[in-house]
Formats: C-alpha cells, sequence, structure tokens
C-alpha cells in the first residue's frame, strides 16, 4: 500500500478520510505527552501536582500554540507549491520555514522564560501550588524550539500529501516521554520536574527523527543548503501568513486563560477536576480536529492546482460528514467520562468528580459546533484566508471572558466551561474569486 495520499484527483473524501487517519493517531500520540504527564503526576505524586500541572494549560497554550500557529501558516506555500507541481518552490518554501522556525523558536523560549510566572500569578493559581506550577512549565519551555520545528517538519511531510510517517516518528517520542516518566517521577521522585524532563527529551527526540526524514529521506521535498539559508523575502511572506493563526491561537488562549482564572476562583479540588476531564474531552476532540487538518492540506493542493470546482464540492461533504463524527463523538464522551477521570486520582472527593461530570456534561452539548469550527477554519487556512480565523478568535474570546466571568459568580463551574464552547465561524469566501 502506498503510504502518500493523491489528493488531486480520484474520490475527494475517501482521501481526506485515509488522510486524516493517521493525523489523528499522531495528535493521540502528541498529546499523551500531557496525558502521561498528568496520570502519572496524579497517581504518583499528589492533588496538588495534578492541579499545578493542570494550571499551566491554558499559559501553554497561550506561549506553545503561539508557537505552533506559526509553523501551520509557514507551510501553507508549500501545499500550494506541490499542488501546482512546482518542486523547486517546494523545496524553497520548505527550507526557509525550517530555519525561521527554529529563529522563531530561540525567541518563544526567552520570551516565555520571562512571562511564565507573571502570567501564573495573573490567572490566580493558588499559592500552594504556584511553585510547583513554575517550575513544571520553566522546563517545558526549553522545548519549544524542538516542538517548532517537529510540527514544521509534519506539516510539510503532510503538504506533499504523506501522513503516515509522521506518525511513526511520534510512536516513537511518545514511548521515550512514558518511559522517561516512570523513571524520573515514580522511580527518581523528582516530581513535576520529572515529568517535564521526559516531555523535553521526547521533543528533541520527535524533532530529530521528523528532520531526518524531511531533509534526508522525502523524495518530494529536496531541499539544498541554499534553500537553509535565511531569505528575507520568503521569510515575511510566511511569517505573514502564519502570525494571523499565531494571533488566532493567542486570542483562544486568552480566553482559556480567562477561563482558567475564573476556574482557580473555586480551589485546588476544582482545578483537579476540571484538569482530569479537559484531558478526556480533549481525546474525543480529535477526531474532528483531524479531519481539519486533513481539509486543510487537501484545500491548499487543489487551490494550487487550480481545482476550484474540487473544493466547493468537497468542502460541502467534509462538512456534513464533520457533523456525523460531532454527534458520535459527544455519545462517547459522555459514557467514557467517569472510567476515565478517575485515571487521573488515586482518591478523588465529590468535589472533583462532581467538577468533573459538569465540564463533561456541558461540553456534550457543545461539540456540533466545534465541528463547524474545525471544517470552517481549516478551509480558509488553506486558500490562504489566515487573518479571517484571527477574527473568528476575537470572537471566541468575547464570547469566553463574558460567559466565564458573568455566570461564574453564580457558583457554577458548568459556566466555565460553556464559555469554551463560544466560537464565530466565518462562510468559506468563492475560491474561484481568489488569489494566490
Amino acid at each position: 500500500m502506498k503510504s502518500k495520499t493523491d489528493m488531486l484527483s480520484g474520490n475527494a473524501i475517501k482521501s481526506i478520510i485515509v488522510f486524516a487517519l493517521p493525523i489523528m493517531l499522531s495528535s493521540l500520540l502528541q498529546y499523551n505527552y500531557a496525558l502521561v504527564d498528568n496520570i502519572i503526576v496524579g497517581r504518583y505524586v499528589s492533588t496538588d501536582a495534578l492541579a499545578a500541572v493542570g494550571n499551566v494549560g491554558s499559559i501553554n497554550s497561550f506561549i506553545i500554540g503561539a508557537a505552533l500557529g506559526l509553523t501551520s501558516g509557514f507551510t501553507i506555500p508549500v501545499a500550494h507549491a506541490f499542488g501546482a507541481g512546482d518542486k523547486r518552490k517546494v523545496a524553497h518554501y520548505s527550507g526557509s520555514s525550517i530555519v525561521v522556525a527554529l529563529l522563531v523558536g530561540i525567541i518563544i523560549v526567552i520570551t516565555a522564560h520571562l512571562l511564565s510566572t507573571p502570567l501564573l500569578k495573573l490567572i490566580g493559581t493558588p499559592a500552594k501550588i504556584i511553585n510547583l506550577s513554575s517550575a513544571y512549565v520553566n522546563i517545558l519551555y526549553f522545548g519549544v524550539p524542538f516542538q517548532m520545528l517537529s510540527n514544521n517538519f509534519t506539516a510539510i511531510s503532510r503538504a506533499v500529501g504523506e501522513s503516515r510517517k509522521p506518525l511513526y516518528f511520534f510512536m516513537i517520542s511518545v514511548f521515550v516521554n512514558f518511559c522517561l516518566d516512570m523513571l524520573f517521577v515514580k522511580t527518581f521522585g523528582w516530581g513535576v520536574e520529572g515529568a517535564a524532563a521526559a516531555t523535553l527529551i521526547s521533543h528533541i527526540t520527535a524533532a530529530s527523527l521528523t528532520g531526518f526524514y524531511i531533509i534526508k529521506l522525502n523524495d518530494d521535498v529536496q531541499i539544498t543548503k541554499e534553500d537553509l539559508k535565511f531569505h528575507p523575502k520568503t521569510a515575511l511572506k510566511q511569517i505573514g501568513l502564519g502570525i494571523p493563526v499565531s494571533l488566532q491561537f493567542t486570542i483562544t488562549s486568552v480566553g482559556s486563560m480567562c477561563l482558567q482564572s475564573a476556574v482557580n476562583s473555586f480551589g485546588a479540588n476544582v482545578i483537579a477536576g476540571f484538569t482530569a476531564a479537559s484531558r478526556v474531552e480533549n481525546l474525543t476532540n480529535l477526531p474532528m480536529s483531524g479531519l481539519g487538518v486533513a481539509t486543510q492540506t487537501f484545500v491548499g493542493q487543489n487551490y494550487g492546482a487550480k481545482n476550484y470546482d474540487r473544493i466547493v464540492k468537497s468542502v460541502k461533504r467534509i462538512f456534513l460528514l464533520d457533523l456525523c463524527v460531532s454527534i458520535a463523538m459527544s455519545i462517547i464522551l459522555y459514557l467514557i467520562s467517569k472510567p476515565m477521570v478517575s485515571l487521573f486520582m488515586t482518591s478523588p472527593n465529590a468535589e472533583m468528580i462532581t467538577a468533573a461530570n459538569r465540564y463533561i456534561l456541558a461540553t456534550c452539548q457543545c461539540y456540533s459546533l466545534v465541528a463547524v469550527l474545525f471544517v470552517l477554519r481549516n478551509t480558509l487556512q488553506g486558500l490562504g484566508f489566515t487573518y479571517a480565523n484571527m477574527v473568528a478568535g476575537a470572537g471566541e474570546l468575547a464570547g469566553r471572558i463574558l460567559i466565564a466571568f458573568v455566570f461564574s459568580r453564580t457558583g457554577s463551574v458548568a459556566a466555565c466551561r460553556y464559555s469554551a464552547c463560544v466560537n464565530l465561524s466565518f462562510k468559506t469566501p468563492q475560491v474561484q474569486k481568489t488569489r494566490a
């Protein structure tokens, strides 16, 4: 069986689904970094440690989400060039994206370490867990350049129709993370610092493997030394595409920090329950997000090939498919939530369980909106309309702030989760009228 998926001909929906499956599994493996950290810290350290690790989730989304959003924009021209059959441009844009990702990653590391503790204080982190949160996150941020590189290498691979190879590399890195987590946390007793160090090493592993594949082994991306030089004009174009995507993640993450601040007002037990529930919910998000990423690649390649009718017809069908998937995921989330949440805690109390249950119930009622968002957002990004998604993120931010802070004053934890379901979607523009 060929590992590469043909997005430019044949049954479009079949191609998107086949392409999306490895992406879903890769996302699951990437998500396992945080999942494994949460389970092992919660079971082998303490409930406070679990709350501390979960508490940094919104800040991680703010900083790391901004970084990875940039790389998503960097590789949009790669898909366009591949669809147009221009291998020289594929190599040029790929090489430039690698250089820019590394440089930006170094800048973000420095900035993240300066902002992490002030941000923890800003979101109202309880005094009993703020030192644990700070210790965890400040080690974790050394991995940002490696995360950006591995995400960039993976995005290049997907842009040229290959979604399976990155899956194999992430399998290795997740295995490394699990083994080191058990060694550092359970055996050595290094606590949250050990969990962060294990994740850092696994990110280095993923970046090394994906980078070797793209630079040395992928025949569709024949990068030369000249391509790996800094080209200001190309870099500015890629950064111009990446900044709106990054800002979209950043704006959304500001809303998440506001949400976390509202949750923090309920105390460490509710934080722990909210953390466990959100980790379970993220698992059932993966099929929808995977279809969204596959749609972005499909749209990008066909836009480069000028297959505009194919884009319009196929996006309508994938839209209906994603809605059906969202309904199925809502049911699955409701059924698996209780046993999954219990994995994160050795001695859960009633307050933790109640908070987790309310979070899950509210999420199940919002999943169809999430499906709409994933399809439209990734379609726009595939076309190069990254600024529209930034505006959508601003609408989401307003909704999160309004609902989280207005309704959390009533003492309702569920209201905090409803705020995360507020998203502003835009109608996909007529692709026939767009310009490269």
